[in-house]
């Protein structure tokens, strides 16, 4: 074994070992950590969250572009102590960067990250140098990432790409493949998750864009899980049965390099978000409005202030916790809040923050609430 997939095995074993049936997983990076903008970031623990109820109307799905551009800045001011929105992004992005944008379509074209919101990501990244040929919008695959058509939303040379097209899902030229984490769950064949290509080769920053759902496996998929299974191939494989993976696989992924170092700011999209049978939203009744944006550095953070979001909407709906783990509500009716495919797994966050990759604790989390 390379010395490099020793030193991360290492790592990963000891978490592991905390729950037993928990598998092994081999880490192969030639990549290192940045210190400087390695995961959590310039301010671990601390979360912005800024509501405007003119952002989205919740009959019609219709996003105010004025009343995101005023969230980012409100936002991205907050965070940072910046008093000009240019300054704040500049803590993060220069002008030589190339930039990656990911974004999060599963849901699509129903819940998404909003193409509003993405092109005033895009405008204040342009406003500090970077030109529109070294931006890049970026997802999984192609009729997700087509069915929202950001291209029309942007300036012209702005890159939006996919690792997979329509006609080669599952082909592996969109990855890398020297960057990999390798693990059998339930015998599959392919026991690989590579890296997108992308990340390891062209971008420099990656904003990550993530959306706020509830998800049946995972129990909600937020900041952490739109950087693991969206950033590498193969990784549906770990939720093939009621009893899935989740619960250490989100975190694995997240923690490998250059990830960690790459993705230097989280603004998640809860403009719009689903509280059931996510991460898709084919039933219009488990879809809510929160009108939020939320900023930070810290995935972990970010993705436990998420759980209470989706645990509250559930409480109102009269729904189970997605922390219960009870068999009795095992079952394929997506129609009853109730019942689930998977036994949840939305301990995957505090994992994560056993890697390094953030904060857990709620007592060390910071939340700034903005209202416009």
């Amino acid at each position: 074994m390379e010395r490099r997939c020793f030193l991360q095995l290492a790592a990963v074993a000891p978490l592991a070992a905390e729950a037993a049936d928990q598998p092994v997983y081999r880490v192969v990076t030639p990549f290192h950590a940045e210190a400087k903008t390695a995961m959590p970031g310039p301010y671990p623990g601390r979360v912005v969250r800024v509501h405007a109820e003119g952002a989205i109307d919740a009959q019609t799905d219709a996003v105010s572009r004025t009343v995101v551009r005023q969230m980012l800045d409100a936002g991205m001011q907050e965070l940072t102590g910046e008093r000009r929105p240019a300054d704040a992004w500049a803590r993060f992005i220069a002008p030589e960067d190339a930039i990656g944008i990911k974004v999060n379509c599963s849901g699509a074209p129903q819940i998404r990250s909003s193409p509003e919101v993405v092109s005033g990501i895009v405008e204040n990244v342009m406003a500090v140098g970077v030109p529109a040929s070294r931006i890049y919008i970026y997802e999984r695959f192609a009729n997700q990432l087509r069915s929202v058509n950001y291209a029309s939303y942007v300036p012209a040379g702005v890159n939006v790409l996919a690792a997979e097209g329509d006609f080669a899902r599952g082909a592996v030229l969109g990855y890398d493949p020297h960057t990999y984490v390798e693990t059998c769950f339930f015998g599959e064949d392919d026991t690989r998750s590579n890296l997108v290509r992308l990340v390891s080769d062209r971008f420099t920053k990656i904003i990550n864009v993530p959306n706020a759902k509830e998800h049946q496996a995972s129990g909600v998929t937020g900041c952490l899980k739109n950087i693991a299974y969206g950033n590498f191939s193969n990784v549906a494989r770990s939720h093939q049965s009621e009893k899935t993976f989740t619960y250490s696989f989100i975190g694995t992924l997240a923690a490998v390099q250059p990830l960690p170092s790459r993705v230097v700011l989280h603004i998640m999209d809860s403009l719009a978000g689903v509280w059931h049978a996510g991460p898709f939203s084919r039933n219009r009744r488990f879809r809510f409005y929160p009108k939020q944006l939320c900023f930070g550095t810290d995935p972990v953070a970010m993705d436990a202030k998420l759980i209470e979001l989706v645990e509250a909407r559930r409480k109102l709906e009269g729904a189970i916790s997605i922390f219960d783990r009870s068999r009795k509500h095992l079952g394929n009716n997506n129609r009853d809040p109730n019942f689930n495919h998977y036994i949840r797994e939305p301990g995957h966050v505090e994992y994560a923050s056993k890697l390094g990759l953030g904060i857990f604790d709620g007592s060390e989390i910071s939340l700034r609430e903005i209202e416009l």
